[in-house]
């Protein structure tokens, strides 16, 4: 019976460490659509002060926004999971 019980102690904790695990990962990903978002404000506030052309403004704002969105999509799948 001592043998049964290890061995659910043993899957008790690789279930936690691998929850545990899943949410920092998931947390990493937010992060990153955090700091993409905040860097993508930062040079769309520098380009119009230095006057870049709008194409080029547009194309990091599609960039940043795309980027924003995956990685946060994938932290949210990972926190569902």
């Amino acid at each position: 019976m001592s043998n049964f019980v290890k061995q659910q102690e043993e899957r008790k904790e690789i279930k936690e460490k691998e929850k545990l695990s899943r949410e920092n990962l998931g947390k990493f990903f937010f992060d990153l659509a955090k700091l993409v978002f905040t860097s993508m404000a930062l040079v769309g506030g520098v380009s119009l002060i230095v006057n870049e052309a709008r194409i080029q403004q547009g194309i990091l704002a599609t960039i940043g926004v795309s980027l924003t969105y995956t990685f946060a999509a994938i932290g949210y799948k990972i926190l569902k999971r």
